[in-house]
């Protein structure tokens, strides 16, 4: 009754793959092997500073966020509180990680929301990939990622920036296209070309908006720590997995505080920076 379509496309796909790595093998080598270089960078940079530096910084970063002080006290006592669970290792592996990823999908998902916006017909081709960027199952392309660039941290930085990126693109497209008419108008009256009408005008408005998706960008990132310590990523993702292939639910427990606690640090930050963008841009409004 059904003409038989998955066994040629299994081929074709299992056929890409062998082209793809027989051809340009050493390309892809080479760019994991960079890559590798700037996450072992940044490991290597919080892992060889003093716990007591990298607390101070977060509490630091934090009052600047959000100018609470109980919650950039309370922020650094959580990060405190991973290092007391004996987790600071793995917490500062998964730090770098994710710093990557999320500039990865940061650096493309920002461009890519901005011409959704600015074309109808780009969004139109743009919104099934993302469609098929979110609901495929992660071990899809965790397998020909692994494939082209080897088990370890590569991989798992390829398909965090998969999984994870589609709601910067989506929610930059979104705000872009919710800022006001009549401001536009105002810009376009005021004689600003299209370059000063996105970065003077579109983008701040927007902003809120875009903080919002890298927050959500940020918060599936951390979510991929377990799957990603499945091919050697190691990290927090790695004590949880190690838990769970023991039946040790106690190690499991720890492991999954661990990610918690970096996930309230994470997400409290991105908020109280999204929170005082609206209420400078209310105090602005307010004076005008």
């Amino acid at each position: 009754m059904f003409p038989d379509l998955g066994t040629p496309l299994r081929h074709a796909v299992n056929d890409a793959l062998d082209w793809l790595i027989v051809t340009h093998g050493n390309s892809f080598e080479a760019a994991a092997g960079f890559l590798l270089g700037i996450l072992g960078a940044i490991e290597g940079v919080l892992r060889g500073a003093h716990p007591a530096v990298i607390l101070g910084a977060v509490a630091v970063a934090a009052f600047a966020v959000t100018r609470r002080p109980v919650t950039s006290v309370l922020l650094a006592a959580g990060l405190w509180g991973v290092g007391a669970l004996g987790l600071w290792d793995q917490a500062m592996q998964t730090v770098a990680l994710m710093l990557v990823a999320v500039s990865i999908a940061a650096l493309f998902g920002l461009p890519i929301g901005i011409l959704m916006a600015k074309s109808n017909r780009m969004r139109a081709v743009a919104l099934p990939v993302l469609d098929f960027m979110q609901t495929i199952p992660i071990f899809v392309y965790l397998l020909p990622a692994a494939m082209l660039f080897g088990l370890g941290k590569v991989p798992a930085v390829f398909a965090t920036v998969i999984y994870a990126m589609p709601p910067l693109v989506r929610l930059t497209d979104l705000g872009l296209r919710g800022v006001d008419h009549e401001v536009r108008e105002a810009a376009n009256a005021f004689g600003a070309s299209r370059r000063q009408l996105l970065f003077k005008v579109e983008l701040p408005l927007a902003l809120p908006t875009i903080l919002q998706g890298l927050n959500q960008t940020t918060m599936l990132a951390l979510g991929m720590v377990v799957v990603a310590s499945m091919i050697g990523a190691r990290g927090l993702g790695e004590t949880v997995l190690v838990g769970l292939q023991r039946n040790d639910s106690g190690m499991g427990l720890i492991g999954g505080l661990g990610i918690v606690a970096l996930a309230m640090l994470l997400d409290r930050m991105t908020q109280g920076y999204g929170r005082r963008v609206l209420a400078r841009r209310g105090r602005k409004a307010d004076s005008t």
